[in-house]
């Protein structure tokens, strides 16, 4: 009986999330505003407290998109958040003792919250801002999407049973949304998709509406025209999800 009992924290570790209990967040705000000369910087996340393989992936994403935002030095090894707020001040901070009338301040601000949660999906939204000189900042909104059952972040593609109808029925409720006839280019009226394709954006998430495509600036129109968000409802998108939404 006593090794059954010590295989038990392990077992619970491994499948505590197939109770259907939702999960625990700890809000976790990050600045550095109480320095004087430097960028700033306010990240305002949530932090997964359960003892589950899920919480320390969940933990580790956001931990890494905030790397990749905050990272200028490529010689510095950067493995934590702070690492990367040390690599973006010290940047500003090289910049504008080369250039000390032309540098304007530098700034960064992340924020995330869950944005679905059912027994086997969990999905943050993930928005950041960042500017570092030139005409304008850069605005970006994305979704980490994780199976909480098997304990693993997932692509876009790991979101469908049938990638392919999903794409058909996304364009025709694109091309409704945007006022595209359905028989033209799909850039007939001044969208950007490559090669005159529709495609999917590189961001599509669960939320409590429906699944969201999120088209971010640049990706298939221009700055001037902003993020582009299409959200189709589960009672269209089940028929094409691996994990459906009851409803």
């Amino acid at each position: 009986m006593k090794n059954a009992f010590r295989l038990l924290p392990l077992f619970m570790l491994l499948l505590g999330c197939e109770n259907g209990d939702k999960l625990t967040f700890e809000p976790i705000h990050i600045s550095n505003k109480d320095c004087e000369d430097c960028p700033k910087i306010d990240i305002a996340i949530p932090k997964a407290l359960d003892e589950v393989i899920i919480s320390n992936r969940i933990n580790t994403a956001l931990e890494e998109e905030i790397i990749s935002l905050l990272s200028f030095d490529e010689g510095q090894e950067i493995n934590t958040i702070e690492d990367a707020i040390e690599s973006f001040t010290k940047s500003y901070k090289e910049l504008k003792s080369k250039f000390p009338d032309e540098t304007i301040g530098w700034e960064a601000s992340v924020e995330s919250d869950v944005s679905y949660e059912d027994d086997n999906m969990l999905t943050l939204e993930f928005n950041a801002y960042s500017f570092t000189g030139g005409a304008h900042g850069y605005g970006s909104s994305s979704f980490l999407n994780f199976d909480k059952v098997k304990g693993s972040e997932l692509e876009n593609w790991e979101l469908f049973d049938d990638l392919e109808g999903f794409l058909r029925y996304a364009e025709t409720k694109f091309r409704i949304q945007e006022d595209i006839p359905q028989d033209d280019n799909i850039n007939a009226t001044g969208f950007m998709f490559e090669r005159d394709a529709f495609h999917l954006p590189e961001n599509v998430g669960y939320t409590k509406k429906g699944i969201q495509l999120v088209y971010n600036q640049y990706e298939i129109a221009s700055y001037a025209d902003g993020p582009i968000a299409l959200t189709i409802p589960y009672a269209e998108a089940n028929k094409y999800l691996k994990r459906k939404v009851k409803l």
